[in-house]
């Protein structure tokens, strides 16, 4: 279903269903053959000769958002990415983009698709080494058959916005990895593309390079409003780009939901383990951590917003040496101290046992 906001239904920028990607003999038998779809990936193939990559798939992408799909070496989250424009081809389910069924369009339309809506950005930068930086931004326009004076100056304003000024003469060859990977990202940013789509863009990058290009990305979001899809398999990377993340495990979606929903209430044994070290402080906000407020305290004390980070509150709290009120719309809406906030950080919940947050709060909030 389309995700519903206040003004009512909004089609997603991307809808996807019931999504399957088998490889092998007679692939198409295993989706629609309840037997077989209920096999593990080592019984699949040890039954079929076949190949699950991706499971029986979900998912919406709203407009403006950063859609994370996080998942280990293996788990099926490049083959999802790439099934999205049909680079590779579906078993079966259905691609939406902007309503428009991808699965049903013909090779003309696909090729409309990937040159001017739904561009990508790959971790091998797929530069022409012959060309100079510009001309490698404008090589998406030139396919396009804008003219060269046109393209050109329209990927010189791209170089100028993913920060390689001055750099537009030279040659890849004669950049750092991480100034690759912005002419790549100028590339796909040069033809206006509605959709963003990143498989493990930075994961070949020495990490502060890799720090650099993530600030690079949530600045242009910031900026832009672009829709993204960016695939990893870096939970740090996930947690700090995503505005929600989808996690993958054996080619099927384990949870979908917000950073701090993965955190602090993760689905299973498999999440959990794989969120234990995540400094909660720095994701979880205050209105997961709020105790409701006692006779006077609603009028006093510091006011944060319900989306304060809890590392944030902590410190509020230290500053003032007093409760923290919560206030939402000009109400107050619950109070946190010190004890409410160690507890998030600890992991306790509401009762102070010893049991993860699950992410209880304030009834009427």
């Amino acid at each position: 279903m389309p995700e519903t906001q206040k003004s009512g239904p909004v089609t997603p920028v991307i809808s996807v269903r019931n999504l399957w990607k088998v490889f092998g003999p007679r692939s198409k038998r295993v989706p629609g053959n309840k037997e077989l779809a209920g096999l593990s990936g080592a019984e699949l193939t040890k039954r079929t000769g076949n190949t699950a990559a991706v499971r029986d798939v979900s998912f919406d992408v709203r407009k403006g958002e950063v859609f994370v799909v996080m998942g280990l070496s293996g788990s099926g989250k490049s083959t999802l990415v790439r099934c999205l424009t049909r680079l590779i081809e579906p078993t079966s389910g259905e691609v939406e983009i902007d309503g428009e069924d991808v699965l049903g369009m013909d090779k003309a339309r696909l090729r409309e698709l990937r040159r001017t809506r739904a561009a990508m950005v790959f971790q091998n930068f797929g530069l022409l080494p012959h060309r100079t930086v510009i001309d490698n931004i404008a090589y998406g326009l030139e396919i396009q058959g804008m003219g060269k004076t046109e393209r050109r100056d329209k990927a010189a304003e791209m170089a100028e916005k993913v920060g390689l000024q001055g750099l537009g003469e030279r040659r890849p060859g004669q950049l750092s990895g991480g100034q690759q990977q912005r002419v790549g990202l100028a590339r796909a940013l040069a033809v206006d593309p509605e959709v963003l789509l990143f498989d493990e863009p930075f994961s070949a990058l020495d990490p502060l390079i890799r720090r650099d290009m993530q600030e690079e990305v949530i600045r242009l979001h910031h900026e832009e409003g672009r829709t993204m899809v960016f695939i990893t398999h870096d939970l740090s990377e996930a947690l700090r780009l995503g505005d929600r993340i989808a996690l993958m495990r054996d080619g099927e979606i384990v949870q979908l939901g917000t950073p701090e929903q993965i955190v602090a209430t993760p689905a299973d044994d498999y999440v959990r383990d794989f969120v234990r070290d995540v400094p909660r402080e720095q994701v979880i906000s205050v209105r997961r951590a709020m105790r409701p407020a006692d006779v006077g305290e609603a009028d006093s004390g510091a006011a944060l917003t319900p989306d304060t980070l809890v590392s944030d509150a902590i410190e509020a709290v230290a500053r003032s040496g007093e409760n923290c009120r919560v206030v939402d719309g000009g109400r107050t809406i619950g109070v946190v101290d010190h004890a409410c906030l160690l507890g998030v950080v600890a992991g306790l919940d509401e009762n102070g046992e010893g049991e993860p947050d699950k992410g209880k709060e304030v009834v009427g909030v």
